[in-house]
């Protein structure tokens, strides 16, 4: 029997420290943790492939928890079912005692566990669309009160139209243009275009 961990977070700027702390304390060796740095939306993700390939029957994985699995509902009955039922393979989610396949191999210790499962797989599905939901409500509210969001336009300076022909004349460079008007290269070209189209 092996023991073996994994650890996902949504983005390369996220770290997970926190999870493999966890799954060292479990007693997953470092080179036997499976990391994924990538949304999961899905589960077309390679160390999470990389692992259902090196997974035998009999061996056990530790996962933080239930929504480091995934985040949809649907998906991870589908991969409880793939690593436990079709894998042989015993999982164990450190953040629920009761996700624990390799206690209770009995009927209602199987029918329990399946039970929690999809009630807390539901739960995270609906907390993750509740906090998307209000994320939009929160971005519409605030573009009602005219918040804007992004990079703030660059406004020309009011002698644009003479600072663009003394530099189509040759009578000051480009760099002397950006640092006159305060932006960079790509925004002048972008207002010359602009100007130039009547804008």
């Amino acid at each position: 029997m092996r023991v073996l961990g994994y650890a996902r977070v949504s983005s390369k700027e996220q770290n997970t420290d926190r999870q493999i702390i966890a799954l060292r304390e479990a007693g997953v060796l470092p080179e036997n943790i499976f990391e994924d740095k990538m949304s999961g939306k899905d589960f077309e993700r390679p160390e999470y492939r990389r692992l259902l390939e090196t997974v035998k029957s009999g061996d056990v994985i530790f996962v933080k928890s239930i929504d480091r699995l995934g985040r949809s509902y649907k998906d991870i009955l589908e991969q409880w079912k793939v690593i436990t039922k079709d894998k042989g393979v015993d999982l164990v989610i450190l953040d629920m005692p009761l996700l624990d396949t390799r206690k209770g191999k009995d009927l209602m210790g199987t029918f329990l566990s399946d039970v929690v499962l999809a009630l807390l797989s539901y739960v995270s599905e609906n907390e993750r669309k509740t906090i998307l939901s209000r994320q939009a409500e929160g971005i519409a509210a605030a573009k009602a009160r005219g918040v804007r969001f992004g990079r703030p336009v660059k406004t020309p300076p009011a002698d644009f139209q003479n600072v663009v022909k003394r530099w189509e004349s040759g009578k000051v460079k480009i760099d002397e243009v950006i640092e006159h008007c305060g932006m960079s290269e790509s925004t002048f070209y972008r207002r010359l275009r602009k100007l130039r189209s009547g804008g």
